[in-house]
């Protein structure tokens, strides 16, 4: 079953001498329960393509299609609404409400739409990403390897259709960038998330089970490694 459609997506900025082509010709299918990285140099349109992914940016042509729903036709307070519903947002700076304890942070998607979390997976999310002894803290008592794992399990909580990591190693040193990429692979087999997971480097992208490659706005790649 595919979560994510792309047909012959194209993004194009400006217009006459300063028009800039920044995605062209995009068709990309990813599957319920798969870990896809997409790579590619600044400047490649990965960054264009997780916004119009989010919902956060509308494509001058083709159309994305998520969990059935086509995102052409939704107007800016449904895209909003869709996005905390069904896309996962993790992003290299956290965006951590500083006011807010952890677990008020990783509720704030329900807590938005006045719904109760469910306790068990609550839990289980928290135990898996390894937070349970941390969720009273504010995020300025945490290191940023916590504070990444509390922005996982906030995007985690309402079991969105698809996750999209924005270079969420991007602000780690080299410890907490393994362990955050074990997080986002555990929540892929253990939890059945469908992740997406945007970065130029490509040791990261490894970690996925396959490697889509843009290239001046165009997949020039894309490999099944598993």
């Amino acid at each position: 079953m595919n979560i994510l459609t792309c047909e012959n997506v194209g993004k194009v900025y400006g217009s006459g001498a300063s028009q800039v082509t920044a995605l062209e010709g995009i068709d990309l299918t990813v599957e319920k329960g798969e870990f896809v990285a997409i790579v590619g140099a600044s400047g490649s349109g990965k960054s264009t393509l997780l916004h119009i992914l989010g919902s956060v940016d509308k494509p001058t042509q083709g159309r994305v299609i998520i969990d059935g729903t086509d995102l052409a036709g939704l107007n800016p307070t449904q895209a909003a609404i869709f996005r905390r519903r069904k896309v996962g947002l993790v992003y290299q700076f956290y965006n951590l409400i500083p006011t807010l304890t952890a677990r008020k942070n990783i509720l704030m998607p329900l807590t938005l739409d006045k719904k109760k979390p469910n306790p068990e997976y609550f839990d289980k999310v928290v135990s898996a990403l390894g937070i349970g002894d941390r969720l009273e803290a504010l995020p300025g008592q945490l290191s940023g390897g916590q504070q990444q794992r509390v922005a996982i399990a906030r995007s985690l909580i309402y079991r969105p259709a698809l996750l999209l990591a924005d270079e969420p190693t991007g602000n780690l040193d080299q410890k907490n960038s393994r362990e955050i990429i074990d997080m986002l692979k555990l929540s892929n087999r253990n939890l059945e998330q469908t992740i997406l997971l945007i970065t130029h480097d490509e040791k990261v992208a490894l970690a996925a089970d396959r490697i889509v490659t843009l290239e001046d706005g165009r997949i020039v790649g894309d490999e099944r490694r598993r």
